[in-house]
């Protein structure tokens, strides 16, 4: 691999290549790389089956680099065709991978156009080793462009690195999205010199900030700080609220965090979270009190994320789960319409659960 860049950057010859092949490689990679982040998000994550796409997304990465520097025009042009975060990712690795100064900088204003945050560009980043991207990333941690500080200590996210006494400065950044990721590296980091700075955060003006300052406190064990930002994020239905809740949970005492989900119960709003949030305690002896959740259609989805949560290996069964909620009578039909949202089969669920715990 380092002969392959020491070539590119000679401007060696391009090498011959299929150039059908080579563009299935580009547009198979862009995809894998979409579909693994889309997988990612959801609740909770099949990691076996993300495996699986990582393996098929380096294959064609493989074909890529055999490919070389002839490989560009079709990169581009996926991307012309395309510019979406699958697409970036593509772009930006293969800037990475070739050394390529000029291409990466024409990813970073992709990115920095982009509708999505830039999680293309930050994921191919994260896809490379840090020995790859530890020159780029110094040079933009550094940067008085805000955007390049957030791809720089996104790379240290991603990477876990400690960019050590800088990290001081970048949780106190002036760029609220700067400020955040590097609240959330020092609680990653388990940060403890940090705590004052965490402290100092819950008051930013920014709700992101705050929320990965509270999220950070909690990592460091000072949660009772934290819980009120983590549970009004939790119960604001947003972006984050999966992980606030997630961070509510660890972040005060079993018995406190019971009593709070007994009162988001009460409202049909936040009744689904209480649900969900079920599955976060680790109490396997809920699952016939889940079941029952699950013939509530505004219940179900959080039921079978919480099943899955507590019962990995409902995964492998069989029938526990559909993604044509109509199947299931009216009141799903009128919930979710035809959309296909993955919702559990409370009876075949039910039947499941006595063959694991008969009599």
């Amino acid at each position: 691999m380092a002969a392959t860049r020491k070539q590119a950057a000679k401007g060696a010859p391009e090498r011959p290549i299929v150039a059908d092949i080579v563009r299935q490689h580009a547009e198979q990679a862009a995809f894998f790389w979409a579909q693994r982040d889309t997988l990612m998000l959801a609740d909770p994550p099949d990691l076996a089956v993300v495996a699986g796409v990582d393996s098929r997304l380096e294959a064609n990465l493989d074909g890529l680099r055999i490919a070389g520097l002839a490989a560009w025009p079709l990169v581009v042009a996926a991307y012309e065709d395309f510019p979406e975060k699958g697409e970036l990712f593509l772009y930006a690795w293969m800037a990475i991978e070739q050394s390529d100064d000029r291409r990466l900088a024409e990813a970073v204003e992709f990115g920095r156009q982009s509708e999505d945050g830039a999680c293309g560009l930050i994921g191919a980043l994260a896809w490379h080793k840090p020995q790859a991207i530890a020159a780029v990333v110094r040079d933009w941690i550094g940067a008085q462009d805000a955007f390049k500080r957030f791809l720089g200590v996104s790379a240290c996210l991603g990477h876990g690195v400690d960019p050590k006494q800088m990290l001081s400065r970048l949780v106190r950044d002036p760029d609220a999205r700067v400020r955040a990721t590097s609240l959330r590296l020092a609680g990653k980091l388990r940060r403890t010199d940090l705590v004052n700075e965490l402290r100092a955060a819950l008051e930013d003006g920014q709700e992101q900030p705050r929320f990965w300052a509270a999220w950070a406190l909690t990592e460091l064990g000072s949660g009772d700080l934290a819980s009120a930002e983590l549970r009004k994020v939790a119960a604001s239905g947003g972006p984050d609220a999966m992980a606030a809740l997630r961070a509510a949970v660890k972040a005060a005492p079993e018995k406190d965090v019971r009593a709070w989900m007994g009162g988001l119960l009460k409202s049909p709003e936040t009744a689904p979270l209480a649900v969900r949030g079920a599955g976060m305690l680790g109490d396997r002896t809920i699952l016939h009190w889940l079941i029952h959740q699950m013939r509530t259609p505004a219940f179900a989805p959080a039921a079978g994320a919480a099943l899955l949560e507590l019962f990995p290996e409902a995964r492998e069964a069989e029938g526990l789960f559909t993604l044509d909620p109509t199947q299931l009578g009216q009141a799903f039909e009128d919930q979710f319409g035809d959309f296909a949202i993955k919702v559990p089969v409370a009876a075949h669920v039910k039947a499941w659960s006595d063959g694991m715990f008969p009599g």
